[in-house]
């Protein structure tokens, strides 16, 4: 089944790996009639905005997704943040076992969503200045 998509002026989607751009003034539509990964611009982490765990992790899992040749560097990167997480925050736990359900099935675009989920909540621990919520009830 094909995917429709469309553009804003200036709007970008990784399609397969490869950055595409809207140039033109208005709209654009896309459709994809084959199976290949899809990320919208606003789904997307560019490495200067990595500045918490959390984001840390969406940013392998978003790695994994788009770029499968070095799939297994990213999973390093993952469990190893994935363990710290929840060493800081053990009510990070359940989300965390969610998010590697997704990882370890390969379905690396609902890990991505699910981990949207984990940063609001590591957004909520930060502001409240929890750092390590092991005590918490």
């Amino acid at each position: 089944m094909a995917l429709t998509i469309s553009l804003r002026p200036k709007e970008q989607v990784v399609i397969g790996g490869a950055v595409l751009c809207n140039d033109e003034g208005r709209r654009t539509r896309l459709t994809i009639k084959n199976n290949v990964t899809i990320l919208r611009e606003k789904d997307v982490l560019k490495p200067e905005d990595v500045d918490t765990p959390c984001k840390r992790l969406y940013f392998s899992i978003q790695l994994m997704y788009i770029d499968q040749e070095n799939i297994a560097e990213y999973h390093k990167v993952y469990w190893k943040d994935a363990e710290d997480i929840v060493k800081a925050a053990p009510s990070c736990y359940e989300n965390i076992e969610k998010i590697s359900k997704f990882v370890v099935a390969g379905d690396y675009y609902r890990a991505l969503k699910q981990c949207k989920e984990l940063i609001q909540y590591e957004r909520k621990l930060l502001s409240c200045g929890i750092v390590n919520d092991a005590n918490r009830a």
